[in-house]
């Protein structure tokens, strides 16, 4: 017994070294496929963005790309856009989340950009699906460092039957548009649905000043102290806006009613035209099937003088976090969404256009919103402006002048917070 005993003993032993051996081997293992190198083990990255609307196609993405690539999983986070706007940044920073991020041009990818939090995406293969021209928001110092997936336009909306109904047609110059909305009021109704509490201003101020403004860069102009608010053309700008507020032309208490309220009142055709843009087409259409929609932009100037047709922007800007711990997992998963079949789809089933190549778009409020792409439009204004308090002074002197401010103290107010921040 003895003999055996002592046989046993060293065979456990050398078992039990085994295991442990294994075990630590099989944690190397797992640990390396955790940070997206050699290995067998399933990495997991997260997708942060604003668009919830978005989730039931986004999850069908998904999971056509885990099946594709069944070491990758995606977990996907969406957060409201103003809560997306004023928190995410925190959220990401320190790469724990937020391993592929969308980012809003302008302002947010300014500060995006001077906090390192983007992958130098410059020379990627997937970039030549993208048209080059639409993904330039996306890029600073000449890298790329986000690409903008999509493409709104950011004019109104306007009912086609309801103008049919009245013999109205898109007006071409400010007299016109005028006229266009007292014959509306005449008959009843509301011309224009305007989310004064939310998003209407930042909406609404991009067609209004675009033939305003002296020039494409005026705002970069004035954060630079090289022009001011107090200008002629913001001036303009909300004389303008107070004057169709103070005719009737807004509903009741624009300034307090948000944007799901503003848009009831278009899609029960209450009111002709809705101040938001393109984005909202399908949304529209979804809960009233019988609405034909087109969009216009107001001229608010002669004819002669028109330099743009309306306002587009390339935003929902696809990016990796330069603190993930899975760079090419998230770039592979980037590469998936710019696959012309993949965007096309996305496309159809969310109503948004989008900046890849070659993709089919099936429903009318996409093509709607096609046809714009041969008139010439601007770069959405308030994207330019890069300092995220200047351009909520610029957006909230519009409200100011809802309010009954008038449009040069308005104007006064909010250069005073630019003023603040200009050499900062």
């Amino acid at each position: 017994m003895k003999k055996n005993k002592k046989f046993i003993l060293p065979l456990v032993s050398m078992l039990v070294m085994s295991i442990l051996l294994s075990a630590c081997g099989g944690g190397d293992n797992a640990s390396s496929g955790e940070n997206g190198s050699s290995g067998s083990g399933k990495v997991t990255i997260s997708f942060m963005h604003w668009r919830g609307e978005d989730s039931e196609a986004l999850n069908k993405t998904i999971d056509a790309f885990e099946k594709e690539n069944p070491n990758i999983n995606v977990e996907m986070q969406t957060l409201p856009s103003d809560q997306y706007q004023s928190t995410v940044q925190s959220k990401i920073s320190d790469g724990s989340v937020g391993d592929v991020f969308a980012s809003f041009p302008g302002a947010q990818f300014e500060a995006f950009t001077k906090a390192g939090l983007f992958t130098d995406l410059t020379g990627s293969s997937f970039l030549s699906s993208y048209n080059p021209k639409l993904i330039e928001s996306g890029q600073h110092d000449g890298k790329q460092y986000a690409i903008p997936y999509q493409l709104v336009y950011n004019d109104p909306i306007y009912n086609v039957k309801l103008f049919e109904q009245y013999g109205l047609t898109p007006p071409t110059d400010w007299e016109g548009f005028l006229a266009l909305c007292q014959k509306l009021k005449d008959n009843g109704i509301i011309p224009i649905a305007f989310a004064g509490a939310d998003i209407g201003p930042g909406q609404f101020m991009n067609t209004m000043v675009m033939n305003n403004a002296p020039s494409d860069d005026i705002f970069t102009k004035v954060e630079a102290g090289e022009a001011k608010l107090t200008d002629e053309f913001w001036v303009k700008t909300l004389t303008q806006i107070k004057e169709l507020n103070d005719k009737g032309y807004f509903q009741q208490d624009a300034l307090g009613t948000k944007d799901p309220a503003a848009g009831a009142l278009f899609i029960q055709e209450k009111a002709a035209m809705l101040a938001s843009g393109s984005y909202q087409l399908a949304q529209n259409k979804q809960q009233n099937p019988n609405l034909e929609q087109k969009l216009l932009a107001p001229i608010t100037v002669n004819a002669d003088q028109a330099k743009y047709e309306g306002v587009h922007t390339t935003t929902f800007m696809l990016a990796v976090n330069s603190k993930s711990k899975h760079p090419e997992e998230a770039k592979k998963f980037i590469e998936f969404l710019s696959n012309p079949k993949v965007a096309s789809d996305y496309a159809n089933q969310t109503g948004q256009n989008v900046t890849v190549n070659d993709v089919k778009y099936d429903t009318p409020e996409l093509q709607v919103a096609g046809e714009w792409a041969s008139k010439k439009t601007v770069f959405q204004p308030r994207f330019t402006i890069l300092n995220g308090d200047n351009q909520k002074a610029v957006t909230n002197s519009i409200q100011a002048v809802l309010s009954g401010t008038s449009p040069e103290e308005a104007a006064q107010q909010a250069q005073a917070i630019i003023d603040q921040h200009i050499g900062k």
